[in-house]
């Protein structure tokens, strides 16, 4: 149970009192210098993971969302980095960051949706969501914002 809850927390920073959610995806900015392949491959992986620590951790509660679960946050943070091109600028990064948490906060549909499902499965499915969109997105502003995105 340590285990899991040191992956659902991200070490420690979903336990932090302000916004932890916007921490759980700026741990993983970095990540956007290795590439959206590796950022794919990352993402992947955190869900898979993430997916069996919230589970773990929600044995007790099993309908709850509870804030301090952050891992989400960073698979979905991850899958955003994955839609911006090899080449993206600091800005670019910046742009993926910011919609991914406004996307995460206002849960548009079909986030909204996502966010309504039960579990562990519903934990990640949101940020998971909200990380496919944000990444369409950047692909399809790639043309508009060169050098960029």
């Amino acid at each position: 149970m340590k285990a899991a809850l040191l992956v659902a927390t991200l070490g420690g920073i979903g336990r932090l009192k302000l916004a932890p959610g916007t921490w759980g995806s700026l741990v993983v900015l970095p990540c956007a210098l290795l590439g959206p392949d590796v950022a794919l491959v990352l993402a992947f992986l955190v869900t898979l993971i993430g997916f069996y620590a919230a589970r773990a951790v929600l044995r007790e509660s099993p309908d709850q969302d509870p804030g301090w679960i952050v891992v989400d946050e960073a698979a979905g943070m991850l899958l955003a980095l994955a839609g911006l091109s090899a080449h993206a600028s600091v800005w670019g990064v910046l742009i993926a960051f910011v919609l991914f948490r406004i996307f995460d906060i206002f849960k548009p549909w079909p986030i909204s949706w996502a966010d309504q499902q039960k579990g562990a499965f519903g934990v990640m499915l949101d940020d998971l969501v909200a990380g496919v969109l944000v990444a369409a997105a950047l692909i399809l502003a790639r043309p508009l914002l060169p050098g960029v995105i």
